[in-house]
């Protein structure tokens, strides 16, 4: 082991039951493997595809995730509301509008003593006009940079480019942004000219026998007759998205990126 080095593991979108279950089977080998000094997850679709509750973030800690990221859908299961009355461990995307409930970053010590700050942002191309993501990272990393040079972000957007931007408008001032949210994972894993570590989605941790984890005959259906219909979740060939960033522990700037697809 390095000491220099902080190991992040980034698992994507856990999506309902099927999602949870392969985590906690394939997570103690990745840990054994990788010894991660932060998990991190993306929990928006914890609760059936959609949202997030109590219950659900419970055993998200219990299997050993430090922190999870959320996006659009985190709102989508009211039980949220009291989750982040009581754990600050739960994040939303930062850039929503002052008022709303939660918190979109944090900082987290490691065992061995090096904190972490962690940002959730989401993207505005083809989503909600929310504020800016950009100038949010900016405000955030103004106070966070007094504290720590490592920095992750979980950016939950629809657009590649939007997701690409903003890695290269952040390049050498953040350790990572890592893209979420379109369940896809892409292969273009790469570390920016100033040490920034980037990834356009790292996909869905869930059933791939699906439309982005829902059932197919369901989703044909809803875009053929283009009528509300109700989505259910899809159980087969269920896989694990995530991505392993190292990163210098002195500098903030990442050594390694490695993206993983496992069933």
């Amino acid at each position: 082991m390095n000491e220099n080095l902080v190991t992040v593991l980034f698992i994507a979108d856990i999506f309902g039951k099927p999602g949870l279950q392969i985590t906690a089977q394939l997570l103690p080998g990745l840990r054994e493997k990788y010894q991660p000094d932060l998990i991190v997850a993306n929990g928006e679709n914890g609760v059936d595809g959609k949202g997030q509750n109590e219950k659900v973030a419970q055993q998200f800690f219990d299997l050993g995730i430090d922190v999870v990221t959320g996006g659009n859908h985190i709102w989508d299961n009211a039980g949220v509301y009291k989750v982040w009355q009581k754990d600050s461990r739960v994040l939303r995307p930062a850039n929503y509008p002052p008022g709303n409930a939660g918190r979109g970053s944090m900082i987290v010590e490691t065992k061995n003593g090096a904190p972490i700050a962690v940002i959730n942002l989401q993207g505005r191309t083809y989503m909600y006009s929310i504020d800016c993501p950009f100038r949010i990272a900016d405000e955030i990393l103004r106070h966070v940079n007094r504290k720590t040079n490592l920095v992750f972000i979980d950016f939950h957007a629809e657009a590649t480019a939007e997701k690409m931007a903003l890695a290269w408008y952040l390049d050498g001032r953040v350790s990572a942004v890592i893209g979420t949210h379109t369940h896809v994972p892409t292969a273009d894993e790469r570390i920016l000219p100033g040490g920034t570590a980037y990834l356009t989605d790292a996909g869905m941790t869930g059933p791939y026998d699906s439309v982005i984890g829902m059932r197919k005959e369901i989703a044909i259906k809803r875009f053929m007759r283009q009528i509300p219909i109700h989505f259910e979740p899809a159980e087969g060939d269920v896989r694990l998205c995530a991505v392993v960033v190292k990163i210098d522990r002195e500098s903030g700037k990442a050594k390694s990126i490695e993206r993983l697809f496992l069933s």
